[in-house]
């Protein structure tokens, strides 16, 4: 049998101590397994000089794992203050190497607060009720290649087949793919039983890699990001259909210009398809702005 993780008190009893229990309204779910949470932090490895960012680290499960496995520091934002002394007692065993931020995830610049430390990651059992849209933010980020090299993250197992499909698995292919899949190369790593949670959930969870491509195909984000809203908007109509609510003026010539047949679907188009969309669209509504 695996030996302590560290010489701190079992997290059963630092939740205890500090009268914890997860909230649904927070997307809380607590992870005590520390041979899991050491899993989690050996995928996002090697950790010997990297900078750690986890979100919504609770009582500090992963966290210890992350600092335990050779992290160099972990800066952890955790929105829910009531975990905050538990995490000051796992900063105080590890000196210097855990900083802890109270405050929301999504109303925080981690590139900024990062700065130019690398290598620098994410690591998370993310709060479900934010997951897709903190990693929407991170692989639309203006700046490509991200301040990040990688991220390993989880998602209820649903989302993470979302993130990770083609066109092949047409019913979790969507938008959320096409974003993740230009930026980044994706892949479900393990999965993860409700079981290893308190509360356990009713979905099964999985880690999922994402590790920035350096030259993503070429296109504007924002405007990937609009193509894609309005084709999957309507994903059963066609997209000579679907695309009528871009403000563009000619949708026949929009789809000819990327090479992409009228009647076909939004979930039959590869993310090449996609990003000569948004090509496309940029196109075309240069040729008619004004001299």
């Amino acid at each position: 049998m695996p030996g302590p993780l560290d010489d701190l008190p079992p997290l059963r009893e630092i939740v205890a101590a500090h009268g914890l229990d997860a909230k649904k309204a927070l997307g809380q779910n607590f992870l005590f397994d520390l041979n899991l949470t050491s899993r989690i932090a050996r995928a996002a490895g090697p950790l010997e000089g990297a900078l750690i960012v986890e979100i919504g680290p609770g009582p500090g499960g992963l966290t210890r794992a992350l600092l335990a496995e050779g992290a160099r520091k972990v800066v952890a934002i955790e929105r829910d203050e009531r975990c905050l002394a538990a995490l000051a007692v796992i900063a105080a065993h590890y000196p210097g190497r855990l900083d802890v931020i109270a405050g929301d995830a999504l109303e925080i610049d981690l590139g900024a607060l990062v700065g130019e430390a690398r290598p620098a990651r994410i690591c998370a059992n993310l709060p479900y009720n934010i997951a897709t849209a903190l990693l929407t933010r991170w692989v639309e980020a203006e700046v490509w290649p991200p301040w990040f090299d990688r991220l390993t993250l989880m998602f209820q197992r649903e989302v993470a087949e979302r993130i990770v499909a083609s066109p092949s698995q047409r019913a979790a292919y969507g938008r959320l793919a096409v974003l993740c899949n230009w930026r980044c190369e994706t892949r479900i790593l393990f999965d993860v039983s409700p079981s290893a949670f308190t509360p356990p959930p009713k979905v099964t969870s999985s880690i999922v890699e994402l590790r920035p491509r350096a030259a993503p195909l070429p296109c504007e984000a924002r405007l990937l990001s609009e193509v894609t809203r309005a084709a999957f908007g309507q994903r059963r109509k066609m997209l000579r259909q679907s695309l009528k609510s871009l403000p563009v003026r000619e949708i026949a010539a929009l789809l000819a210009a990327a090479g992409i047949e009228p009647t076909a679907r939004a979930e039959e188009i590869g993310v090449e398809g996609f990003a000569a969309l948004a090509r496309a669209l940029r196109d075309q509504r240069a040729a008619v702005q004004p001299l």
